[in-house]
C-alpha cells in the first residue's frame, strides 16, 4: 500500500503514460487504416462509374437488345451515387488527418510525461494536469464514426482546440526580477503574440475557408453528376429523339464524376481543410501560452526557456525571433509582412 504522497503521484503518473502510450498506438493504426479506406474506396467508385458509362456507350451503339446493359449501368451509377454521399460524408482523408494530429499530440504528451518523471517529483498537480490533458485530447480527436465524429462541413471555420479550456486565475502581483521575466521579454512576447493572430492565424483560417468551400462543392457535384448519369443511361435508346442525348449524359455525367471524386478525394482536399484548421489551432494555442504566461505571473514558466521554446516552435533563432518583435515595435503592426512561423 502507497502512503508517500509523492510515490502515489508518481504511480499515477505512470498509470497514465501507459494509457497515453495506448492511446498513440491507437490513433496511429486506425489513421493508417482510414488512409486506406480513402485509396481502396476512391479506386472502387471511379472503377464503377467508368464501367458504366463504358456500358451506356456499348448500349447506345448497339443495334441488338440493350436492356440488360442499360439496367447494368444505371445500378452501377445509383451504387456509385450511394456510396459518394457516404464517402463525402465521412471523408476518410480528413479522418485519417485526424488521427495523425492526434498521435503526434498524445506523442508529445507522452514525453512531457516522461521528462516530468525524469527530471522532479511529480505531485498531484502534475497528475490532474495530465489527466486534464488527455480528456482534452480525446474529445478533439474522437476515434468512433457515429455521434462523435467531428463536423466534415462546419458553418463556419474555426482553429481546432485540444487543450483543456481551464478557468483564468487573477493575476498576482510578483517581481519582475525573479524567473528571468522581464519588461523587455513581455513586450517582445505582447509583440509576437499579435504577429500570430494577425498574420498566421488569420491566414490559416483564411486558407480553410477557401479548402472548406472547395470541398462542399465537390461534394454536392459527385453524386449529382453519378445521378444524372444514371438518368441519362436508364434512357439510352428509348426514343429516336431522345437516346443520344441520353446516351451523352449518361457517358459524359460519368467521366465528370470521376474527375470530380478524384480531385476530392485522390487531392484529399479534406485533409487539406484539416491540415488548416489544425495549423490556425496551434498558433491559437500559443498566443494562449503567451497570454497565461503575461497574465498568470504566480505561474509563469522560467522566461529564458520559454522564449526558447516560442523560437523553436517557431523555426526561428532567438536572434530571429527578437528581430521580429523589434520589427513590429517599430513599425505599426499591421504593415510587417512577415509571418511569425517559419516552419509552416
Amino acid at each position: 500500500m502507497i502512503n508517500d504522497p509523492d510515490l502515489l503521484a508518481v504511480e499515477k503518473l505512470y498509470t497514465i503514460k501507459e494509457a497515453v502510450a495506448d492511446r498513440v498506438e491507437m490513433h496511429r493504426n486506425i489513421g493508417e487504416q482510414r488512409s486506406q479506406w480513402n485509396s481502396m474506396l476512391l479506386t472502387s467508385i471511379n472503377g464503377i462509374i467508368l464501367a458504366a458509362a463504358t456500358m451506356v456507350g456499348v448500349a447506345a451503339t448497339s443495334g441488338d437488345s440493350v436492356l440488360g446493359l442499360k439496367m447494368c449501368s444505371t445500378l452501377l451509377y445509383l451504387a456509385a451515387t450511394g456510396m459518394l454521399i457516404i464517402m463525402n460524408k465521412i471523408q476518410p482523408s480528413q479522418l485519417a488527418e485526424e488521427q495523425r494530429k492526434a498521435t503526434r499530440l498524445f506523442q508529445d504528451l507522452y514525453n512531457q510525461i516522461e521528462t516530468t518523471l525524469s527530471i522532479g517529483h511529480p505531485s498531484a498537480i502534475d497528475v490532474n494536469e495530465a489527466m486534464t490533458k488527455v480528456l482534452a485530447l480525446d474529445k478533439a480527436y474522437p476515434l468512433p464514426l457515429l455521434g462523435v465524429m467531428l463536423e466534415k462541413f462546419p458553418s463556419s471555420v474555426e482553429p481546432a482546440v485540444w487543450w483543456p479550456q481551464q478557468r483564468r486565475r487573477q493575476p498576482k502581483r510578483v517581481s519582475n526580477n525573479g524567473n528571468d521575466w522581464n519588461r523587455k521579454l513581455e513586450e517582445e512576447m505582447k509583440k509576437i503574440m499579435g504577429v500570430l493572430g494577425r498574420k498566421d492565424q488569420e491566414e490559416y483560417i483564411r486558407l480553410g475557408k477557401k479548402a472548406l468551400k472547395l470541398n462542399k462543392f465537390l461534394a454536392i457535384s459527385g453524386p449529382l453528376l453519378t445521378g444524372l448519369a444514371a438518368i441519362g443511361s436508364a434512357f439510352v435508346d428509348s426514343s429516336p429523339s431522345h437516346g443520344s442525348w441520353a446516351a451523352m449524359l449518361g457517358i459524359v455525367g460519368g467521366a465528370l464524376a470521376s474527375v470530380v471524386n478524384t480531385i476530392e478525394h485522390g487531392g484529399q482536399v479534406g485533409m487539406v481543410f484539416e491540415m488548416y484548421r489544425s495549423n490556425a489551432g496551434f498558433f491559437e494555442y500559443m498566443q494562449e501560452s503567451i497570454e497565461s504566461n503575461l497574465t498568470e505571473t504566480g505561474r509563469r514558466e522560467n522566461g529564458e526557456l520559454f522564449e526558447m521554446k516560442m523560437a523553436l516552435k517557431l523555426g526561428r533563432s532567438l536572434s530571429d525571433l527578437r528581430n521580429l518583435a523589434a520589427a513590429a515595435t517599430s513599425s505599426k503592426a499591421e504593415d510587417v509582412d512577415e509571418f511569425a512561423s517559419k516552419l509552416f
